[in-house]
């Protein structure tokens, strides 16, 4: 193997793992959001309790992240240092939209939406269908103005 195709596939390699990394600070940073948003200790919530509420939220959520972090690292500038620049601005974009839209529809839903998450009293409420549906929408919205 010659030096330069050696040079490549290391500075390939190196990007991959940026990238990557970008990418699991992303995930790390939804998973804070969703434990900002809702009531309770998220690890223990999920883990714990084994709440479907809010592993349907978050799981959303992890999946609306990876849709944006994908299309940022697709329409990536062939610099690689400003292409993870500009995947997690993409990124950061998102989870401010995903709070912003997590709050509105604390404004039109009856009672407080973190509680209706978290809620093991009863069947899974029907809020949490919407919220993780809303995430998903945002991070496929915010994944298409990116591409």
């Amino acid at each position: 193997m010659d030096s330069v195709v050696l040079s490549t596939l290391l500075y390939s390699a190196a990007g991959a793992a940026a990238y990557g990394l970008v990418g699991l600070v992303l995930l790390a940073a939804g998973y804070w959001v969703i434990e900002l948003l809702t009531p309770g200790k998220l690890h223990h919530v999920i883990w714990a309790e084994r709440n479907h509420g809010a592993v349907l939220v978050l799981g959303a959520s992890i999946l609306a992240m990876a849709l944006i972090v994908r299309a940022a690292i697709l329409a990536s500038a062939s610099v690689l240092w400003l292409g993870l620049v500009t995947t997690l601005i993409y990124g950061l974009i998102g989870l401010l939209l995903m709070a912003v839209s997590f709050f509105l529809m604390d404004l039109l839903a009856p009672g407080k939406l973190g509680e209706l998450i978290v809620d093991n009293d009863h069947k899974m409420h029907p809020a949490v269908w919407v919220t993780a549906a809303t995430h998903l929408a945002v991070g496929i919205v915010v994944a298409a103005a990116i591409a």
